[in-house]
């Protein structure tokens, strides 16, 4: 267990970071989804700007890599493209 006051603070507040991250992340991941299962081409390029968003700010903050995002918004892109 942890022996300083500030180790048992880390403990508690990377909790809470953890569960902010993996809520983002499967956020992210279901708009993901639901881009790709969406028919329209209108509907989809509505939705394509918001999810560009959130893959950047995940990028941003190190939950994802940045070659990930690049390589999500681009598969998006094409799949966009041939609606």
């Amino acid at each position: 267990m942890a022996n300083h006051k500030s180790a048992l603070k880390r403990v508690r507040s990377d909790e809470a970071k953890k569960e902010r991250n993996k809520y983002q992340h499967k956020t992210t991941r279901n708009a993901i989804r639901d881009l790709r299962a969406t028919t329209d081409k209108k509907e989809a390029e509505k939705q394509y700007p918001k999810v560009v968003a959130m893959l950047d700010k995940l990028a941003k903050r190190n939950i994802i890599h940045k070659n990930k995002a690049a390589n999500l918004k681009s598969g998006l892109a094409a799949h966009i493209a041939s609606l």
